[in-house]
């Protein structure tokens, strides 16, 4: 999820850095941010072990009341985190500020379920009594993307806090600003040390990550970071969740609209830019009705006006897979051309003519880009989605009962859709597979994931 970008991380680095973050649209800074020093890492990971007995003994009612409260904040200042996630990743500012509404909604869910997140008790002899309990974890890290800054990070911070652990929060080093807000609103509603926020980039969260004294590491974003964490915590014990990159495919089978088809791959596709975790970034059409499709989605690519992508680093990226596939024998139908002047901003792109060898349908793009396969046969073309490196999730559109029935059953990802790109009940959760990760990532199951179980069995004693 959030990207492929990623580094690989050293154990410190200098002090007195700083981040820079330079608006995607205009090319104007926003502002510099200091980075947390090695001394002071260490610091707040102390503080949070020192403070957690005393927020797990917190009643669970209690603990729910300071995540309204940061929630109440939130809405206070949506303005504020929407403008900022705006100015420093480009995303709109109504979809920004949904995404705010949305992590404070989060939140009160957290608050809810928090106090109800009960243990069972067990049947054993009748002199004794026997059940299972859950508890907080400990200490945990979390380290979230730029894509959806607020939304996401409320969900971990949310299940954790909720369930008595305490946390060290990074933001993205591409939103520090909007991250920095956001951990300040919320530690205002709690006890002191509960929640405290470090700034920096991949460096910062390897060192948070390869602490001992850590006892979750909870993140979102690219996959390559999400193996440096778990090499990490392979040495430490801590526990990772990681929600990681995807390549997510759309199956067009034969018997569909295709000018209906085509929209729902321009929405999965060039969605906020191709910047969200379920972007789709692989097209499988069946070939009775490709050149109908084709046709279609670039039509609807021509009629998409982008924000810009997050950075001319990450336009480098997206652009340099556009032009693999073209140099290995894509068709570039439309789009596909750095423009010129300020910010980092890149066209709807469709690709034709791709084959699976192309980086554009072996890697996560995370831009806005449309690759097209055509396939003869819609078990060919489900086969190809199946194959790859990466589960997060997949969708297909179809006619057929059988063949939707057929597609969830096979599809090796943890969130299948059938005929809708985005959409789906609140409350589901999935496990990522392969390189997308490990781990509940939202929901109600992620309360499970921040806890740990205990089996207590207690009869008196003889006498």
């Amino acid at each position: 999820m959030s990207g492929p970008s990623a580094v690989t991380f050293p154990t410190e680095h200098p002090a007195n850095e700083t981040i820079e973050i330079l608006d995607p649209t205009t090319g104007a800074s926003v502002g510099k941010v200091p980075m947390t020093g090695l001394a002071e890492i260490g610091l707040q990971v102390e503080l949070a072990n020192r403070v957690q007995p005393v927020w797990a003994r917190t009643p669970a009612a209690e603990r729910a009341a300071t995540l309204r409260a940061g929630a109440a904040l939130l809405r206070e200042r949506a303005d504020e985190l929407a403008e900022l996630n705006h100015v420093e990743t480009g995303r709109p500012q109504s979809e920004a500020e949904e995404g705010v509404l949305a992590g404070a909604a989060t939140l009160e869910q957290y608050a809810e379920l928090g106090p109800v997140h009960r243990g069972k008790s067990l049947q054993g002899s009748f002199e004794a009594t026997d059940f299972m309990v859950w508890e907080p974890r400990g200490v945990v890290v979390a380290l979230t993307p730029w894509n959806d800054p607020v939304a996401v990070s409320c969900g971990l911070l949310g299940a954790a806090l909720a369930t008595g652990n305490t946390v060290v929060y990074k933001p993205s080093e591409r939103a520090p600003h909007t991250g920095g807000l956001l951990g300040d609103l919320l530690a205002r509603a709690l006890p002191e040390g509960v929640l405290q926020t470090a700034q920096g980039d991949g460096r910062v969260g390897a060192l948070l990550a390869a602490r001992p004294d850590v006892d979750v590491v909870a993140h979102v974003g690219s996959t390559v970071t999400g193996r440096s964490i778990a090499k990490s915590v392979a040495t430490t014990g801590a526990k990772a969740l990681l929600e990681n990159g995807g390549n997510d495919a759309l199956v067009v089978d034969a018997g569909v609209d295709p000018v209906w088809a085509a929209g729902q791959a321009a929405l999965g596709a060039f969605a906020n830019s191709g910047q969200i975790c379920v972007s789709v970034e692989r097209i499988f059409v069946h070939r009775d009705i490709a050149d109908a499709f084709l046709a279609a989605l670039v039509a609807e690519a021509e009629s998409w006006r982008l924000a810009p992508l997050v950075d001319r680093r990450h336009r480098e990226q997206v652009h340099a897979h556009v032009c693999d596939a073209v140099d290995r024998g894509a068709d570039l139908v439309t789009g596909g051309a750095v423009p010129d002047g300020v910010g980092a901003h890149y066209p709807a792109t469709v690709l034709a003519h791709c084959d699976p060898n192309m980086r554009i349908m072996r890697e996560e793009t995370f831009g806005p880009v449309a690759p097209v396969r055509v396939v003869n046969t819609f078990e060919q073309g489900l086969a190809e989605a199946a194959s790859d490196d990466y589960g997060l999730a997949a969708t297909v559109l179809t006619p057929s009962m059988a063949n939707a029935q057929h597609a969830w059953r096979e599809l090796p990802v943890g969130t299948v859709k059938i005929n809708a790109v985005f959409g789906g009940a609140p409350g589901g959760a999935a496990h990522p597979r392969r390189a997308s990760g490990t781990g509940f990532g939202y929901g109600p199951e992620l309360l499970d994931e921040m806890t740990q179980t205990k089996v207590v069995h207690l009869r008196p004693a003889s006498i």
